[in-house]
């Protein structure tokens, strides 16, 4: 893991996103570089984050297990949203003939997801401050650009590939809260409580 890379690179995307993702196209990392030095750091931050503010101040009535399932449901639902977005992601490029490369929609997909890892990281922590979620949105210009450089699609397609994406990436993750939040209080209540 290279944290020096995770700083920088996460730091680029907040302040100069269109310069990092020159940045990435150009560099050519592969996918497990990414997924090491980039992705699996953030979606620990946040798994980390969901289960000390689960533990310390959400529901302090409850046993300790709650806490760990809580930080085992956060992990499941970033690892495997960001790989059921990149996989789809890639369907509609390969649908309009954009390409069909699972690294490139991997890449836009994680990348983009940089501002609401943060965002999740605070808010996981301290649920008063789940407004800040919001700042979460800036993902959406970071993926715009992101599908300019690395894509590069013709003006036309353009705003039906972030729209598709978009639309794709809302409801795989809405079904993976709702599945695994399901799963994680019935496993609670059944074994633990």
């Amino acid at each position: 893991m290279d944290f020096r890379f995770l700083y920088h690179r996460t730091k680029y995307f907040i302040i100069n996103p269109g310069k990092a993702w020159d940045v990435v196209h150009r560099e050519n990392r592969p996918m497990q570089f990414v997924r090491g030095s980039f992705f699996l750091p953030l979606i620990i931050l946040v798994t980390v984050s969901a289960f000390l503010g689960s533990g310390l101040f959400i529901n302090t009535t409850l046993k300790p297990m709650y806490s760990v399932l809580t930080a085992i449901n956060t992990f499941l639902f970033l690892y495997l949203g960001i790989y059921a977005s990149a996989f789809v992601v890639k369907e509609i490029m390969k649908a309009m003939d954009l390409g069909n490369d699972f690294v490139v929609a991997f890449k836009l997909v994680s990348y983009s997801m940089a501002p609401i890892f943060l965002s999740l990281a605070i808010s996981k922590l301290f649920e008063s401050l789940l407004f800040i979620n919001v700042l979460g949105l800036y993902g959406l210009y970071i993926l715009w650009l992101g599908m300019e450089e690395m894509v590069n699609p013709p003006e036309h397609k353009k705003l039906p590939l972030i729209i598709a994406a978009l639309a794709a990436m809302l409801i795989i993750f809405f079904l993976l809260q709702v599945i695994l939040t399901k799963l994680t209080e019935a496993a609670y209540f059944a074994i633990f409580a």
